[in-house]
């Protein structure tokens, strides 16, 4: 399957129609379509990550990812744990200590989100 098929066939597994799709995007319609009919590979890098950032598909394998999780943090989540795995283990602790002590003062705390 190419990576048009992926991104229609997700399209239209999250949407009505691939026009509904383009409009929540902002994409125009035709180009779009042209897209999905001839390949990806001649649109811009910026409208494919997007389009993967809506549809939560990884925009390097097209491979699905977790829901409720943008491609954004997700990106952020991987930059961390490749600076977490490069520290000691008394660097790791010295970290996870930090963290402990950040997640409880409320300036640090994540709006919206809920402390365990």
């Amino acid at each position: 399957m190419t990576k048009a098929e992926i991104l229609k066939k997700e399209i239209l597994r999250q949407y009505r129609s691939v026009r509904q799709f383009a409009i929540e995007l902002s994409i125009p319609y035709s180009t779009l379509v042209t897209a999905l009919e001839r390949g990806i590979e001649g649109m811009a890098y910026g409208t494919v990550i997007k389009m993967c950032d809506k549809l939560s598909l990884n925009p390097v394998d097209f491979s699905s990812l977790e829901r409720d999780t943008s491609l954004g943090a997700q990106l952020l989540e991987n930059r961390v744990m490749q600076y977490y795995v490069k520290l000691n283990q008394d660097g790791r602790d010295k970290i996870l200590g930090l963290m402990d002590d950040f997640v409880q003062i409320d300036k640090y705390k994540a709006k919206g989100k809920r402390n365990k």
